[in-house]
C-alpha cells in the first residue's frame, strides 16, 4: 500500500468531512418572529449549508420563503423579512442525506390539511421512509419532494385522528431511525425528538414567547433564555395558553449522538448540560493521555481540531500554536483546470505557518479521520514547510461505519478505517506516527469510567457498529437509486 490520492481528481476541500446535518428552529406569539427565525438560522448555519427556508403564520395565513444557498443569501435583508408577517414562525438549514439538493425538497415542508396549515422542519433520518413512501405512493399518496421528512406529512394527512397533535403522534409513531421535529400549526409550535433523542432539540423563552431550536448557540443569538432540552421521546406541544408535554413511547434511557460532542454542535453550545467545547478539550486531554508522543509543538487541524488540540497541549506540556491558518472564505466548489492546480488544492482552504513548523516535531490534532484523502495533502503541506518529524492524532475513535441517521458519510468502503489497519492508515497518509482516542477515552472524556458495553450512553455506531434502531431501508437502496427523479434548478 502506498500513501497519497489520484491527483487527477479534482480536490474538494470539503469532500473529507463529515457532512453536517440541519438545524431547526421556531417561534411562537412574537411580533419579530421572521427576523428571529433568521438569525437562529444564521446560528446554526454550520448544521447545513445546502438550503434554507422559512414558514410563518400571518393570523390565519401561512408564508413561505424557501431557497437553495445560505441563510445569509436569502433573509438578511428587510425586504425578505417584510414577506414573512406573522407571530409565529418556524425555519430550517439543510445539508442533504436524502433526497438531491432540488428546491422541492427545500424545508419547512408544507401542506393544507383537513384541520388547517401544517408546515414541519426535520433533523435526522429515517430508517423506514422509504419503505412507508413506497406503501403511501402505492396507496395513492403524491409525493412533491424526495426528501424523507415528507413521508410525515403524508402519514399526518392521512391519520385518522382527530385532533392535529394526535395525528402527528400517531404519525411519527410509524417512523424509525434519528428525528428533532418542529412543526407549525394554525394554533401551535409543535416540537418533538426521537424516543432514543438521536438528535437535539432544546426549549427556550424570549420574553414569554417560546423557542424550540437545535442548540443553545440559536437562543444565545436573539437574546433568549435556554429552559431545558426536550427529553428524548418527548413531544412538546406550545400554544399562547401554555406549554404540555407528552411521553407517546414511554420513557427509556436517552442514546444522543456522540458526534454531537466530537464535531457537529457548535463549540460554544451546551448539550445534555455539558459544554460542547469543554467536552472537546477534554477528548484532546484523554488523547494525550493514551498516545502522546515526543514533540515540539501541538498544531490544530483548523477550526474542528482547536479544541482538543488545546487540551492536548494542555495534558502533554508541549506548546500549542496554530501552524495552520485555515482561509475562510472558500466556497463549496472550485475550478481546477491541470493537474498543476489540483494539486495546489488543499491550500484553497489550508495553508502551513511555516515560521512556526520549520525545523520542528509536529503533533497534528485533528477531530476526525473519514476518507483520509484530505490528511494525506495536510500532512504532506506540513513537511513542506519543514517539519522534520508528524505525528497525527485524531480525538475521535476510528469510524468504522456508515451512518444511517443524519449525518452523510461515505459509505461503508470509502471509509479509510474499515479497510485498512492502523499501519496501513499510518502509511497512506505519510504520518511518522498515527493514533486515535479510544471509544472508552471518548466516554472517559464525557466524565463516565467508560461505555457501558450492555446499555451504552451514546449512539456511537460509527465507531463500535452497534446501531441502536432497526435499518429497515437498507434493502430498498438499490431499487431507489433507479427511481427516476425529477431534477429542478434555479
Amino acid at each position: 500500500m502506498t500513501g497519497g490520492t489520484d491527483m487527477f481528481e479534482p480536490f474538494d476541500p470539503y469532500a473529507d468531512r463529515l457532512r453536517e446535518e440541519c438545524g431547526v428552529f421556531g417561534v411562537l406569539g412574537h411580533e419579530d418572529a421572521s427576523a428571529l427565525t433568521a438569525l437562529g438560522l444564521h446560528a446554526l448555519q454550520h448544521r447545513g449549508q445546502e438550503a434554507a427556508g422559512i414558514v410563518t403564520l400571518d393570523k390565519d395565513q401561512f408564508r413561505a420563503e424557501r431557497h437553495l444557498g445560505l441563510v445569509g443569501d436569502h433573509f438578511s435583508n428587510a425586504d425578505t423579512i417584510s414577506r414573512l408577517p406573522g407571530m409565529a414562525a418556524v425555519g430550517h438549514v439543510r445539508y442533504s442525506t436524502t433526497g438531491e439538493p432540488a428546491l422541492r425538497n427545500v424545508q419547512p415542508l408544507f401542506a393544507e390539511l383537513s384541520g388547517g396549515g401544517f408546515a414541519i422542519c426535520h433533523n435526522g433520518n429515517f430508517t423506514n421512509a422509504l419503505t412507508l413512501r413506497k406503501q403511501l405512493i402505492e396507496d395513492g399518496a403524491i409525493c412533491q419532494s424526495t426528501s424523507d421528512s415528507e413521508v410525515v406529512l403524508q402519514l399526518v394527512a392521512r391519520s385518522r385522528e382527530k385532533k392535529i397533535v394526535d395525528r402527528f403522534i400517531d404519525a411519527i409513531r410509524q417512523m424509525e431511525g434519528a428525528y428533532a421535529l418542529v412543526a407549525l400549526t394554525n394554533k401551535k409550535l409543535i416540537g418533538a425528538r426521537d424516543p432514543l433523542g438521536i438528535r437535539p432539540l432544546v426549549l427556550g423563552d424570549l420574553n414569554g414567547a417560546p423557542i424550540l431550536a437545535s442548540e443553545t448557540c440559536a437562543l444565545d443569538i436573539i437574546g433568549a433564555t435556554f429552559i431545558r432540552e426536550i427529553e428524548n421521546g418527548e413531544v412538546i406541544v406550545c400554544t399562547p395558553s401554555g406549554i404540555e408535554s407528552f411521553f407517546p413511547f414511554g420513557r427509556k434511557p436517552a442514546r444522543p449522538c456522540i458526534f454531537e460532542y466530537i464535531y457537529f454542535a457548535r463549540p460554544d453550545s451546551i448539550v445534555g448540560g455539558r459544554s460542547v467545547y469543554d467536552v472537546r478539550r477534554e477528548m484532546g486531554r484523554q488523547l494525550a493521555r493514551e498516545s502522546h508522543v515526543d514533540s515540539d509543538v501541538i498544531v490544530p487541524v483548523p477550526d474542528s481540531g482547536v479544541p482538543a488540540a488545546i487540551g492536548y497541549s494542555q495534558e502533554s506540556g508541549v506548546p500549542f500554536e496554530l501552524g495552520i491558518i485555515r482561509n475562510h472564505y472558500v466556497g463549496r466548489t472550485f475550478i481546477e483546470p491541470t493537474q498543476q492546480i489540483r494539486t495546489l488544492g488543499v491550500k484553497l482552504k489550508h495553508s502551513a505557518n511555516k515560521a512556526i513548523i520549520q525545523g520542528k516535531r509536529v503533533t497534528l490534532i485533528d477531530d476526525s479521520l473519514v476518507r483520509g484523502t484530505t490528511s494525506v495533502k495536510i500532512v504532506q503541506m506540513i513537511r513542506d514547510a519543514g517539519a522534520t518529524e508528524v505525528h497525527f492524532r485524531l480525538a475521535s475513535p476510528p469510524i468504522r461505519f456508515s451512518d444511517y441517521y443524519g449525518i452523510d458519510t461515505p459509505v461503508r468502503e470509502k471509509l479509510l478505517a474499515a479497510k485498512y489497519s492502523l499501519e496501513e492508515m499510518r502509511t497512506y497518509i505519510g504520518a511518522d506516527s498515527l493514533a486515535f482516542v479510544s471509544v472508552d477515552g471518548i466516554y472517559k472524556a464525557m466524565g463516565y469510567e467508560g461505555r457501558d458495553n450492555a446499555n451504552p450512553q451514546f449512539t456511537d455506531h460509527c465507531f463500535t457498529g452497534d446501531y441502536p434502531t432497526p435499518l429497515t431501508d437498507l434493502s430498498e437502496d438499490q431499487e431507489l437509486a433507479r427511481t427516476p427523479r425529477l431534477v429542478e434548478v434555479r
